[in-house]
C-alpha cells in the first residue's frame, strides 16, 4: 500500500473523530465529541495544533484516509518516563483496516515520515499493555521495550517501546 502524509485538516479531524473500534479497542474511541459542540471544538483545535503534528495518512490508491500520526506530546500518556530524548510516535489506524495484516506498512511508512522530517536520535512509542498486535507490529521493526507503567488517568498499564534511528 503507497502511502501519503500530510498535515490533518478538519475534515479528516471530524473523520477520526467518528472512528468505532470493536472492544477491547474500543479504549481507542474519541467518544462523544459530536454530540457536544464544546467537546467538539475542543477536539478539533487540539487535532488542529500545529505543536502535535498531527498528520493524516492517505492511500496514494484511493485518495482516502486510512490512518492517522502524531508526534510529539500527544503520544506519551501521563505516568510513563519520558526523561530520555526520543521522538514520540502516535499511530491510529482506521478500524476497518485494523487486524489485517497491514500493520507493518503503516509502521515502515511512519518510521520512514519520521525519520525524514524530524531526523531524531530514537523513536518511541507508548502502547497499552494488551495490545499485543500493536507490540507486535512495532517490535518487527526494531523496537523494544524499556519500560512498563500505569497510567495515571486511567489506571491502565502501558508499555513503552523505543527504537535507535
Amino acid at each position: 500500500m503507497k502511502l501519503h502524509f500530510q498535515p490533518l485538516n478538519e475534515q479528516e479531524a471530524r473523520t477520526i473523530l467518528g472512528w468505532q473500534y470493536d472492544p477491547p479497542y474500543d479504549v481507542y474511541n474519541m467518544g462523544d465529541a459530536h454530540d457536544d459542540p464544546e467537546l467538539l471544538a475542543a477536539a478539533l483545535d487540539y487535532f488542529l495544533n500545529p505543536a502535535l503534528a498531527f498528520h493524516s495518512i492517505m492511500s496514494e490508491e484511493t485518495g482516502t484516509l486510512v490512518a492517522f500520526c502524531s508526534f510529539g506530546l500527544d503520544a506519551q500518556v501521563s505516568g510513563g518516563d519520558y526523561n530520555e530524548p526520543a521522538l514520540d510516535i502516535g499511530l491510529g489506524v482506521r478500524p476497518d483496516l485494523t487486524g489485517r495484516g497491514l500493520g507493518a506498512s503503516f509502521v515502515q511508512a511512519v518510521i520512514a515520515f519520521a525519520c525524514h522530517t524530524f531526523q531524531p536520535p530514537r523513536l518511541r512509542v507508548t502502547i497499552a499493555s494488551f495490545n499485543q498486535r500493536a507490540q507486535r507490529v512495532w517490535e518487527k521493526n526494531g523496537f523494544s521495550a524499556s519500560s512498563t507503567f500505569v497510567s495515571m488517568m486511567t489506571g491502565m498499564p502501558f508499555i513503552i517501546l523505543t527504537r535507535s534511528v
